[in-house]
């Protein structure tokens, strides 16, 4: 299979070699974590782009959320502008960590989400990223009765990948190099050997650090952090159960002021937002918005699931 795509890269411009596949191995990572109201939220560490729930997550902490109604102007523009603030760091630091340097613990620090936090006020806000200290998608989850969990995605990325299947082996090319920048001294700038950034990020959620509560996840590009924050808050700030909480109408911040909500946000949200300076645009195709499923184990053992209701999927026991 390793002979056949090179060979055919090969003839269609592409460089892959069979060096290059001969080369690659899979790595077992730490998962990264934060403390989110008692609660643990769990991530996979950079290249990938989970940190920035964890950040927003860290953000949000540090304000009443639960005061505020979840359908209401406060909730939605608190969220938003903190993942905001997360996407600017995240997006300026997340690379490779075999390559550069992320200061993935300055980035989760407490205080320094607080010193992000400071930054928000009640309008839309274009914020930069800050100086922490340094030191196509399918997902899927399944629990059974021994307490085993897994939180598991996979995606060729964009438009299915590159569109290019090795003929005679049903393998898709993926396209993830689009992650990767040409600017010079980025961390995610282009070289051999080198992991992009990455959008795909399975996620656990868990009482304190040691309690398994459940695998949780929401692909959709770089809607998955935000979807990820979302689908916290609306189980740890607002007690909804996976399916109420995969169920409830999402938003997207899309670049600088620019915002995405489903039909189904209220309008008295949209033009609240719109009055603090966020430039709203409602998008009837809620596929944009992503796609999540979530298994919840309670405290006498047994499981509740939600499945996403904008794609394919169900919740099912066996």
């Amino acid at each position: 299979l390793a002979r056949e795509i090179a060979a055919f890269a090969s003839v269609t411009g592409g460089t892959i070699t069979e060096a290059d596949l001969a080369a690659h191995s899979s790595t077992w990572v730490d998962p990264i974590v934060t403390d989110y109201r008692g609660y643990g939220v769990w991530e996979i560490p950079p290249n990938g782009q989970g940190i920035a729930c964890l950040m927003a997550l860290n953000i949000l902490e540090g304000t009443d959320l639960a005061s505020h109604a979840r359908e209401s102007v406060e909730s939605y523009h608190l969220q938003i502008e903190a993942m905001k603030l997360a996407f600017a760091d995240a997006r300026r630091f997340v690379a490779d960590q075999d390559h550069v340097d992320v200061p993935v613990s300055g980035m989760l620090d407490k205080d320094y989400a607080a010193r992000r936090r400071a930054l928000m006020d009640d309008k839309a806000g274009l914020h930069p990223h800050g100086e922490p200290v340094r030191g196509g998608t399918v997902y899927l989850c399944a629990t059974d009765a021994d307490g085993m969990m897994i939180s598991m995605i996979q995606s060729n990325f964009a438009g299915f990948g590159s569109g290019v299947v090795v003929p005679g082996t049903g393998i898709a090319l993926q396209n993830r190099g689009s992650g990767f920048t040409l600017q010079e001294g980025h961390p995610n700038q282009v070289a051999p050997g080198k992991r992009p950034f990455h959008t795909i990020i399975p996620a656990f959620l868990t009482e304190g650090r040691n309690v398994p509560i459940g695998p949780f996840g929401v692909m959709g590009g770089h809607m998955q952090p935000q979807g990820h924050t979302q689908m916290v808050v609306n189980q740890v700030d607002y007690g909804l159960n996976p399916q109420s909480a995969l169920d409830a109408p999402r938003w997207q911040w899309m670049r600088g002021r620019a915002v995405t909500v489903e039909t189904g946000v209220a309008d008295h949200i949209v033009q609240g937002l719109r009055r603090r300076g966020h430039e709203v645009t409602i998008v009837p195709d809620a596929g944009t918005f992503g796609k999540g499923q979530i298994i919840r184990r309670l405290p006498n053992g047994a499981y509740v699931a939600g499945s996403e209701p904008r794609a394919d999927g169900c919740a099912v026991g066996y």
